[in-house]
């Protein structure tokens, strides 16, 4: 059932088949199953971890999560449920290139294969009497799994990307959660837009490339009935368009991309506040 709900998705993106078919005399076999063999190590190590931290509880038949889905952390969980398939389609993606995959394909295919993971998880969930499978989450994570291949076929999206950036907040400090990740009140993330790109040409040729604008969304007490979001607004780095030409710089730059340094913004939602630099 998972390989048919993801195959399902992708295809309003396919091509004709002929298209699509792997050229294999390009393929490096050992790179290839380098990259199985890290995926099955990393799910067997991914499950245990999740286990530990979400699937203790009393288990029940599978069920749907209607009620709580979205009220769940004022709806900040599906921000990462987008980002983090994101990060994995292009990391899988880079490595399926690298093992002599081109790279439409090499971006379906890693959308596919982060896709199957997070959707074995939502049905995990959807037997914990806790949790149970959300739509929201899976929508969030096909959305994110799929984003990368349509940046790809639509060059436009890639003025627009999605970031993450970490500040313990009073919650975690306090022992709220073992790891910062689990905590959504010290998690922020950010719509990163490339203004450069829609500026007027004569300002454009003077605005520096690396110099985004961003949107920024988390919130604060949201186990609490006062619980409520926070939105920003701020500058952001691009820093693929930092100085470095080589292929590691580039691959460095590329993934530093997904993260949102420190950088002046402003809070204009509940309440506004300036900061030199918003981390």
């Amino acid at each position: 059932m998972k390989t048919i709900l993801c195959l399902l998705l992708f295809i309003p993106f396919l091509q004709p088949q002929d298209s699509l078919r792997i050229d294999t005399s390009t393929i490096n076999y050992y790179k290839l199953s380098f990259i199985g063999t890290a995926t099955l190590g990393g799910f067997i190590y991914g499950q245990a971890l999740q286990k530990n931290l979400w699937w203790k509880g009393e288990k029940s038949p599978f069920h749907f999560n209607w009620k709580e889905d979205w009220a769940y952390a004022l709806g900040a969980d599906k921000f990462g449920h987008f980002y983090f398939p994101m990060l994995a389609t292009n990391i899988y993606s880079d490595a399926f290139v690298w093992s002599g995959i081109n790279k439409e394909q090499s971006l379906l295919y890693g959308g596919i294969t982060a896709l199957t993971y997070q959707s074995f998880t939502e049905i995990k969930d959807g037997f914990s009497k806790q949790w149970g499978f959300s739509w929201g989450d899976f929508s969030a994570n096909a959305l994110g799994s799929a984003y990368p291949f349509l940046q790809y076929k639509f060059p436009q999206l890639k003025n627009f990307n999605l970031k993450i950036s970490f500040f313990p907040s009073e919650r975690f400090k306090h022992g709220s959660n073992k790891v910062i990740f689990d905590d959504y009140e010290s998690t922020y993330h950010w719509l990163s837009i490339s203004i450069a790109n829609y500026l007027p040409e004569k300002i454009r040729k003077y605005y520096p490339n690396f110099l985004n604008v961003a949107v920024g969304h988390s919130v604060k007490g949201f186990d609490t009935n006062s619980g409520h979001r926070e939105i920003f607004f701020s500058l952001d780095l691009k820093t693929d368009e930092l100085p470095g030409n080589t292929s590691f710089l580039k691959f460095i730059k590329k993934y530093l991309n997904f993260y949102h340094f420190p950088m002046p913004a402003v809070k204009v939602y509940p309440n506004v506040v300036w900061y030199g630099l918003k981390f």
